[in-house]
């Protein structure tokens, strides 16, 4: 199984960035997909995640209403549409798959190799 993350980079305060995350080597989508973050010094938190079907999200209370998980199955493939940004949304972003739906970084069994993304003020 591979995930592959890319999109991020450098964007100043309050742009946008796309991450896209490309899967392999599993059945997309019966797969439940997350994103997750990791800031230097800082414990690897939830972002966001979506069902298999793609009819179910949650966000985290920190992006809620600026950041927007999306996934197309005919492609396998996972988004994550960033918007608004600030210099605290700056991390490692990692994408993760799991079978079941949760919030909790060890409810997802396989994981990317992270993008980073860096937002300048």
């Amino acid at each position: 199984v591979q995930l592959q993350a890319s999109g991020g980079g450098l964007v100043q305060v309050g742009g946008s960035l796309r991450l896209s995350c490309a899967a392999s080597g599993l059945t997309f989508s019966t797969y439940t997909m997350g994103w997750f973050r990791q800031a230097p010094g800082k414990e690897r938190e939830f972002v966001t995640t979506i069902n298999w079907s793609g009819t179910t999200t949650n966000y985290a209370d920190s992006v809620k209403g600026r950041f927007t998980i999306s996934r197309d199955n005919a492609k396998n493939t996972v988004y994550l549409q960033m918007d608004s940004l600030k210099p605290e949304d700056t991390a490692v972003y990692y994408c993760a798959a799991t079978r079941s739906y949760g919030v909790r970084s060890d409810s997802y069994y396989y994981w990317g190799q992270g993008t980073q993304v860096t937002v300048s003020s």
